[in-house]
């Protein structure tokens, strides 16, 4: 008896994510460090930002405060492959829904809509997405702006940097006639240096979700988050989010 009691034990399934979370005290959240306002770092060094925000939510939703959590940098070109491999629980990282990524990855209810935009040096002729076929365009990898600017415009000469400070210094020193980005991720280059702009017209509807690993361990807590943010967005909540962060 005590022998087949000790084999049901090995036999049991392993612990979904929240119980995972659960037992281990703290939520292991991947997030960026650069993409002010959104996730970035303070003048201290602290993880700051609308996405932190809403990860610190879900920390209180789990734990009922939001002291229980670990951010893990995270870029657009590695994101993913953390989150699979197990090295965050979760991403909220300006993580754009998109066919393609859901065969990979599942993702909550939206909790912010952005639009790709162009931005440009002050003065540049410039003035839409057409205008950059044959020229040097500037994406961020592992962002969804390389494959809308190679559908929309196929014959720009497409040149990538790992993060979107690499990517402003490069505009700035004049590597390529454009950046195409998130416009809320632009927004903090064009706001602190008036050397640079975003034009007005926007190129897509961007769905920002919370990011998890494909799969039955992930439904539980997947459940939970999209009540959240639902009842946030219907409560007023997450507009005044955005309010306070500039990006509404």
């Amino acid at each position: 008896v005590i022998l087949t009691g000790c084999g049901k034990k090995r036999d049991e399934a392993p612990r979904d994510l929240l119980d995972t979370i659960k037992a281990r005290g703290k939520i292991i959240v991947g997030v960026k460090t650069d993409t002010k306002p959104f996730g970035f770092l303070d003048k201290d060094g602290r993880n700051i930002g609308y996405d932190i925000d809403i990860a610190k939510k879900i920390c209180y939703l789990i734990f009922g405060n939001e002291t229980q959590i670990e951010f893990v940098p995270v870029t657009p070109s590695n994101r993913i492959m953390k989150l699979s491999s197990g090295a965050v629980d979760i991403l909220v990282a300006t993580m754009s829904v998109t066919s393609q990524r859901l065969q990979l990855i599942d993702f909550s209810s939206t909790y912010h809509i952005a639009g790709q935009a162009i931005m440009v040096r002050k003065g540049s002729p410039v003035t839409s997405l057409k205008e950059l076929n044959k020229k040097k365009v500037i994406i961020v990898y592992g962002s969804t702006s390389e494959k809308n600017l190679r559908l929309a415009v196929p014959e720009a000469m497409v040149i990538g940097y790992r993060t979107y400070p690499e990517a402003y210094r490069a505009l700035k020193a004049g590597k390529a006639e454009a950046i195409v980005a998130d416009d809320t991720i632009l927004l903090r280059f064009a706001i602190d240096d008036p050397s640079v702009e975003i034009l007005s017209k926007r190129y897509s509807m961007e769905h920002y979700a919370v990011a998890f690993r494909k799969g039955k361990k992930s439904e539980r807590l997947l459940d939970r988050v999209n009540f959240m943010i639902e009842t946030m967005v219907r409560s007023g909540e997450i507009s005044r989010m955005q309010e306070q962060w500039g990006i509404k």
